[in-house]
Protein backbone atom coordinates (compact mmCIF):
# COMPACT_ATOMS: atom_id res chain seq x y z
CA UNK A 1 0.00 0.00 0.00
CA UNK A 2 1.27 3.32 -1.13
CA UNK A 3 1.18 6.08 1.31
CA UNK A 4 -0.40 9.14 -0.19
CA UNK A 5 2.41 11.89 -1.04
CA UNK A 6 0.81 15.43 -1.17
CA UNK A 7 3.15 18.28 -2.78
CA UNK A 8 2.26 22.06 -2.62
CA UNK A 9 4.23 23.66 -6.00
CA UNK A 10 4.25 27.12 -4.91
CA UNK A 11 5.78 28.67 -8.48
CA UNK A 12 7.24 32.22 -8.25
CA UNK A 13 5.66 33.19 -4.94
CA UNK A 14 6.50 33.63 -1.59
CA UNK A 15 9.36 35.79 -0.01
CA UNK A 16 11.85 34.03 2.63
CA UNK A 17 10.39 35.19 5.39
CA UNK A 18 6.79 34.45 3.97
CA UNK A 19 8.03 30.59 3.70
CA UNK A 20 9.13 30.11 6.86
CA UNK A 21 6.43 31.49 8.69
CA UNK A 22 4.01 29.33 6.59
CA UNK A 23 6.45 26.27 7.18
CA UNK A 24 6.35 26.66 10.91
CA UNK A 25 3.21 26.70 10.91
CA UNK A 26 2.69 24.35 8.55
CA UNK A 27 4.56 21.40 10.88
CA UNK A 28 2.34 22.54 14.12
CA UNK A 29 -0.69 21.97 12.16
CA UNK A 30 0.64 18.40 10.70
CA UNK A 31 2.51 16.58 13.63
CA UNK A 32 0.62 14.13 13.86
CA UNK A 33 0.00 12.79 10.00
CA UNK A 34 1.36 10.15 9.62
CA UNK A 35 -0.18 8.48 6.75
CA UNK A 36 0.60 10.83 4.42
CA UNK A 37 3.99 12.49 3.26
CA UNK A 38 3.88 15.87 3.25
CA UNK A 39 6.36 18.19 0.51
CA UNK A 40 6.59 21.91 0.16
CA UNK A 41 8.41 23.06 -3.18
CA UNK A 42 9.73 26.89 -2.30
CA UNK A 43 10.89 29.16 -5.07
CA UNK A 44 14.85 28.72 -5.18
CA UNK A 45 15.36 31.38 -2.84
CA UNK A 46 13.58 29.97 0.13
CA UNK A 47 14.66 26.34 -0.30
CA UNK A 48 17.29 26.40 2.23
CA UNK A 49 15.44 28.43 4.50
CA UNK A 50 12.53 26.33 3.99
CA UNK A 51 14.17 23.03 4.86
CA UNK A 52 15.95 24.59 8.08
CA UNK A 53 12.22 25.53 9.04
CA UNK A 54 10.85 21.88 8.60
CA UNK A 55 13.89 20.06 10.15
CA UNK A 56 13.07 17.77 12.88
CA UNK A 57 9.42 17.69 11.14
CA UNK A 58 7.78 15.50 9.24
CA UNK A 59 7.44 18.31 6.32
CA UNK A 60 9.99 17.92 3.61
CA UNK A 61 11.00 20.18 0.85
CA UNK A 62 11.60 19.86 -2.78
CA UNK A 63 13.00 22.05 -5.61
CA UNK A 64 10.76 23.32 -8.45
CA UNK A 65 13.60 22.40 -11.11
CA UNK A 66 17.35 21.75 -11.55
CA UNK A 67 20.15 21.80 -13.95
CA UNK A 68 21.69 18.47 -15.35
CA UNK A 69 25.51 19.19 -15.00
CA UNK A 70 27.25 19.31 -11.32
CA UNK A 71 28.76 22.39 -12.07
CA UNK A 72 30.22 24.84 -15.42
CA UNK A 73 29.31 27.90 -16.85
CA UNK A 74 25.22 27.89 -17.17
CA UNK A 75 24.71 30.96 -15.76
CA UNK A 76 21.41 31.47 -13.94
CA UNK A 77 21.28 27.61 -13.66
CA UNK A 78 20.95 25.71 -10.49
CA UNK A 79 22.97 21.71 -10.01
CA UNK A 80 20.96 19.08 -8.13
CA UNK A 81 24.20 18.85 -5.66
CA UNK A 82 23.04 22.55 -4.96
CA UNK A 83 19.89 21.78 -4.26
CA UNK A 84 21.10 18.81 -1.93
CA UNK A 85 23.22 21.01 -0.05
CA UNK A 86 20.56 23.58 0.54
CA UNK A 87 18.17 21.15 2.30
CA UNK A 88 15.86 19.39 -0.25
CA UNK A 89 14.96 15.57 -0.57
CA UNK A 90 13.18 16.25 -3.81
CA UNK A 91 12.96 18.14 -7.13
CA UNK A 92 10.10 18.41 -9.39
CA UNK A 93 10.93 18.03 -12.92
CA UNK A 94 9.31 18.87 -16.43
CA UNK A 95 6.23 20.86 -15.30
CA UNK A 96 4.06 21.08 -17.76
CA UNK A 97 4.83 25.17 -17.28
CA UNK A 98 8.75 24.44 -18.08
CA UNK A 99 7.88 22.70 -21.09
CA UNK A 100 5.65 24.74 -22.62
CA UNK A 101 6.81 28.21 -21.71
CA UNK A 102 10.85 27.69 -21.05
CA UNK A 103 11.40 24.70 -23.88
CA UNK A 104 11.36 21.65 -21.97
CA UNK A 105 12.05 18.38 -23.86
CA UNK A 106 11.59 14.59 -22.62
CA UNK A 107 15.26 14.54 -23.44
CA UNK A 108 16.01 17.30 -21.38
CA UNK A 109 13.56 15.65 -18.53
CA UNK A 110 15.38 12.75 -18.85
CA UNK A 111 18.97 14.37 -17.98
CA UNK A 112 17.61 15.84 -15.37
CA UNK A 113 15.67 12.77 -13.71
CA UNK A 114 19.09 10.99 -14.19
CA UNK A 115 21.41 13.93 -12.36
CA UNK A 116 18.69 14.39 -9.48
CA UNK A 117 18.82 10.21 -8.62
CA UNK A 118 23.11 10.91 -8.58
CA UNK A 119 22.48 14.00 -5.98
CA UNK A 120 20.85 11.79 -4.07
CA UNK A 121 17.62 13.73 -4.64
CA UNK A 122 13.93 11.82 -5.48
CA UNK A 123 12.57 13.36 -8.93
CA UNK A 124 8.93 14.02 -9.36
CA UNK A 125 8.45 14.10 -12.82
CA UNK A 126 6.14 15.45 -14.60
CA UNK A 127 4.20 14.31 -17.33
CA UNK A 128 0.50 15.06 -19.21
CA UNK A 129 -1.02 15.55 -22.38
CA UNK A 130 -2.35 19.26 -23.77
CA UNK A 131 -6.05 20.02 -24.56
CA UNK A 132 -5.56 19.46 -28.40
CA UNK A 133 -3.67 16.43 -27.50
CA UNK A 134 -6.31 14.90 -25.52
CA UNK A 135 -8.52 16.20 -28.19
CA UNK A 136 -7.55 13.95 -30.80
CA UNK A 137 -7.54 11.06 -28.63
CA UNK A 138 -3.74 11.59 -28.37
CA UNK A 139 -3.71 11.34 -24.31
CA UNK A 140 -2.25 7.67 -23.65
CA UNK A 141 0.03 8.25 -26.48
CA UNK A 142 1.58 11.16 -25.65
CA UNK A 143 1.81 9.31 -21.85
CA UNK A 144 3.65 6.32 -23.30
CA UNK A 145 6.06 8.85 -25.17
CA UNK A 146 6.60 10.64 -22.22
CA UNK A 147 7.36 8.26 -20.05
CA UNK A 148 9.67 6.14 -22.24
CA UNK A 149 11.77 9.19 -23.11
CA UNK A 150 11.70 11.05 -19.81
CA UNK A 151 12.80 7.56 -17.75
CA UNK A 152 14.35 6.17 -20.17
CA UNK A 153 18.02 4.27 -18.43
CA UNK A 154 16.35 4.38 -15.13
CA UNK A 155 16.98 1.01 -13.17
CA UNK A 156 14.04 -0.64 -11.25
CA UNK A 157 14.96 0.44 -7.80
CA UNK A 158 14.81 3.98 -9.44
CA UNK A 159 11.61 3.73 -10.23
CA UNK A 160 10.66 2.64 -7.36
CA UNK A 161 11.69 5.36 -5.62
CA UNK A 162 10.11 8.18 -8.47
CA UNK A 163 7.32 9.97 -7.82
CA UNK A 164 5.41 10.43 -11.35
CA UNK A 165 3.08 13.40 -11.51
CA UNK A 166 0.20 13.45 -14.47
CA UNK A 167 -0.98 16.67 -15.10
CA UNK A 168 -3.44 17.20 -17.90
CA UNK A 169 -1.95 20.58 -19.11
CA UNK A 170 -5.28 21.61 -19.59
CA UNK A 171 -5.79 21.52 -16.54
CA UNK A 172 -3.01 23.63 -15.21
CA UNK A 173 -4.30 27.11 -13.21
CA UNK A 174 -7.02 27.04 -15.63
CA UNK A 175 -9.60 25.65 -12.50
CA UNK A 176 -10.47 23.16 -15.00
CA UNK A 177 -9.58 19.70 -13.28
CA UNK A 178 -9.47 15.69 -14.67
CA UNK A 179 -12.27 14.35 -13.69
CA UNK A 180 -12.16 11.27 -11.41
CA UNK A 181 -12.80 9.04 -14.44
CA UNK A 182 -10.31 10.58 -16.68
CA UNK A 183 -7.42 10.42 -13.46
CA UNK A 184 -8.06 7.05 -12.67
CA UNK A 185 -7.96 6.10 -16.71
CA UNK A 186 -4.50 7.94 -17.37
CA UNK A 187 -2.86 6.97 -13.39
CA UNK A 188 -3.99 3.16 -14.54
CA UNK A 189 -2.66 2.71 -18.06
CA UNK A 190 0.59 4.78 -16.33
CA UNK A 191 1.13 2.16 -13.70
CA UNK A 192 0.20 -0.36 -16.65
CA UNK A 193 3.37 0.73 -18.52
CA UNK A 194 5.39 0.72 -15.27
CA UNK A 195 4.75 -2.99 -15.37
CA UNK A 196 5.43 -3.72 -18.67
CA UNK A 197 8.62 -1.66 -18.99
CA UNK A 198 10.11 -1.96 -15.34
CA UNK A 199 8.64 -4.86 -13.36
CA UNK A 200 5.88 -5.29 -11.17
CA UNK A 201 7.56 -4.80 -8.05
CA UNK A 202 8.92 -1.33 -9.12
CA UNK A 203 5.68 -0.22 -10.51
CA UNK A 204 3.89 -0.94 -7.66
CA UNK A 205 6.17 0.79 -5.71
CA UNK A 206 6.74 4.46 -7.70
CA UNK A 207 3.77 6.99 -6.25
CA UNK A 208 1.85 8.47 -9.06
CA UNK A 209 0.07 11.56 -8.24
CA UNK A 210 -2.23 13.80 -10.07
CA UNK A 211 -1.80 17.53 -10.76
CA UNK A 212 -3.98 20.27 -12.53
CA UNK A 213 -6.41 22.59 -10.16
CA UNK A 214 -6.65 20.50 -7.33
CA UNK A 215 -8.79 21.56 -4.66
CA UNK A 216 -10.14 20.70 -1.14
CA UNK A 217 -13.54 19.96 -2.81
CA UNK A 218 -11.95 17.12 -5.50
CA UNK A 219 -8.81 15.77 -3.51
CA UNK A 220 -11.05 13.23 -1.77
CA UNK A 221 -12.47 11.82 -4.94
CA UNK A 222 -9.08 12.08 -6.62
CA UNK A 223 -7.61 9.79 -4.75
CA UNK A 224 -10.19 7.68 -3.64
CA UNK A 225 -9.08 6.13 -7.35
CA UNK A 226 -6.95 2.98 -7.51
CA UNK A 227 -4.37 3.59 -9.09
CA UNK A 228 -3.78 7.91 -7.94
CA UNK A 229 -1.99 8.23 -5.05
CA UNK A 230 -1.86 11.82 -4.14
CA UNK A 231 -1.51 15.11 -5.97
CA UNK A 232 1.06 17.97 -6.86
CA UNK A 233 -1.05 21.20 -5.52
CA UNK A 234 -1.03 24.66 -6.80
CA UNK A 235 -2.38 27.85 -6.34
CA UNK A 236 -4.92 25.78 -3.41
CA UNK A 237 -1.26 25.41 -1.44
CA UNK A 238 -0.41 28.84 -1.40
CA UNK A 239 -3.36 28.97 1.81
CA UNK A 240 -1.96 27.21 4.55
CA UNK A 241 -5.51 25.94 5.76
CA UNK A 242 -6.40 24.98 2.18
CA UNK A 243 -3.25 22.92 2.61
CA UNK A 244 -3.55 21.42 5.45
CA UNK A 245 -7.19 20.53 4.85
CA UNK A 246 -5.77 18.68 1.17
CA UNK A 247 -3.48 17.11 3.51
CA UNK A 248 -6.34 15.79 5.49
CA UNK A 249 -8.79 14.88 2.94
CA UNK A 250 -5.92 12.25 1.34
CA UNK A 251 -5.31 10.50 4.40
CA UNK A 252 -6.25 6.61 4.03
CA UNK A 253 -8.46 6.96 7.65
CA UNK A 254 -10.77 10.31 5.27
CA UNK A 255 -10.11 12.02 8.88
Amino acid sequence: MRTPFICANWKMYKTVAETVKYVKELRGLVKDVADVEIVVAPPFTAVHAAAEAARNSNVLIAAQDCYWEREGAFTGEVAPGMIREAGAEYVIVGHSERRTLFGETDATVNRKTVAAFAAGLTPIVCIGETLDQRERNETLEVLDRQIKAGLDGLTGEQLGLLVIAYEPVWAIGTGRNATPAQAAEAHGHIRQRLRQWFGGEAAEQCHVIYGGSVKVDNIRDLVSQPDVDGALVGGASLDIRSFVEIVSRARPTGV
